[in-house]
């Protein structure tokens, strides 16, 4: 009967994807389908951006960056060319260098691994089922709402323009980006050989409380020391990743083609919250941010209408049929501790991100793909946090 199953996951999203081609258009359709597939893949390769850094973090363990890095360098080789020979009808992720940037990235970086999941990480792991994140998700619709009304106020704190590397032509700004994923790719396979050949001697003299005291000769700033040996099965885990980001970037410039935009969570997990408060007696009238346009005629407008909202949908029907494609998934439900830690981190991360205007996906992801400096400053502030969240994490425990 598994092969019945599997025929229902199919046709439930194919159902899916047609009504919401005949309720809002083709092109909502078609971005539906790129969601399911965006959930799909994260589900079924489990590219998590959180696990990634929190595996290099603790372990030393450098594939998920080095998977990251890859889908930064295919995204943008697939990205720029097609948005500079657009005349202006494609759009990358470009935000300025505002102090709100750095505060939001740091923040959201911690809260992320208390939440055990970005945005995407999020969406994908409630979509499979998963308590914890499911939990996380009102708490992050809800601080992503509030954030964004508060948004104005934190850029109007001042900070730097924009930087667009897109301006210096899009070879030049393939090229650096390239440039930077590599240094980061070589800094985090340094950092594994050092960690490796020192274990032996760490394993005798260092203890859990010695962990900020470990510094990296690869140029980077002090971890907490490798907490296991390094993974075995390297391997497969290794096929993982990579199919991971050769199947998720190519899905990221069908979604660049089609939408016009970069691929994003947040907007419409914040869409979400403002929709539920509207619907309990909110007004937006006079909110700097969702009483002005466009994002006024987007919440008075239908969900399905929203691009954000569509492809958050899809995917976290994806990560459902790929959760279930070999038969009922196996969740453990959390201590009250920990669910109550991760809903809270959930209220800073959403709140945090826009502050930081977006996630792993919006800002890291997409801002790095676009050639925008912002996203590497994301990138920076957003990991020196996650280093104090998986500190934090350890203290609270499973």
């Amino acid at each position: 009967m598994r092969w019945f199953f599997r025929l229902l996951l199919i046709a439930g999203g194919l159902a899916g994807v047609l009504a919401v081609a005949y309720a809002a258009g083709v092109r909502q359709g078609l971005l539906t389908l790129l969601g399911i597939g965006f959930g799909a893949v994260l589900q079924g390769a489990r590219f998590g951006f959180t696990t990634g850094w929190r595996d290099f973090i603790e372990r030393r363990d450098p594939q998920g960056l080095w998977a990251q890095m890859l889908l930064m360098v295919l995204a943008a080789a697939v990205s720029l060319p097609l948005i500079a020979g657009s005349g202006g009808e494609l759009v990358g992720a470009v935000a300025p260098l505002t102090i709100s940037l750095v505060l939001g990235a740091f923040l959201f970086g911690a809260a992320m691994q208390l939440a055990d999941g970005c945005g995407s990480g999020t969406l994908y792991k409630a979509g499979a089922g998963a308590p914890l994140s499911f939990a996380v998700l009102p708490t992050f619709a809800l601080g992503s709402f509030v954030g964004a009304s508060h948004q104005p106020g934190w850029i109007a704190l001042g900070g730097l323009p924009a930087v667009d590397l897109l301006a210096w032509g899009w070879p030049t700004a393939l090229a650096l980006t390239v440039a930077g994923c590599g240094l980061v790719a070589w800094l985090a396979g340094r950092a594994q050989s050092q960690s490796a050949a020192s274990q032996p001697m760490a394993s005798q003299t260092s203890t859990p409380q010695d962990a900020a005291q470990q510094v990296m000769r690869a140029g980077t700033a002090s971890f907490v020391p490798a907490a296991a040996d390094a993974p075995r099965g390297r391997s497969r885990w290794a096929r993982r990743w990579w199919l991971g980001a050769l199947l998720l970037a190519a899905l990221y410039g069908l979604h660049l083609i089609v939408a016009g935009q970069p691929w994003g969570i947040v907007y419409g997990i914040g869409v979400w919250g403002a929709k539920i408060a509207s619907a309990l007696g909110w007004s937006p009238v006079g909110d700097p941010f969702w009483g002005v346009e466009p994002h006024a005629t987007r919440l008075a407008g239908p969900l399905l209408a929203d691009i954000t909202s569509v492809t958050n949908l899809g995917l976290l029907y994806g990560a459902l049929a790929a959760s279930r494609w070999n038969g009922p998934a196996d969740f453990r439900l959390p201590s009250n501790r920990r669910l109550i830690a991760a809903c809270v981190a959930g209220l800073v991360m959403g709140y945090s991100s826009r502050m930081a205007f977006g996630c792993n996906v919006g800002a890291y992801l997409g801002g790095i793909a676009s050639a925008s400096l912002h996203g590497w400053v994301w990138f920076a502030l957003a990991f020196a946090g996650s280093i104090i969240g998986v500190r934090i994490r350890r203290r609270i425990g499973s």
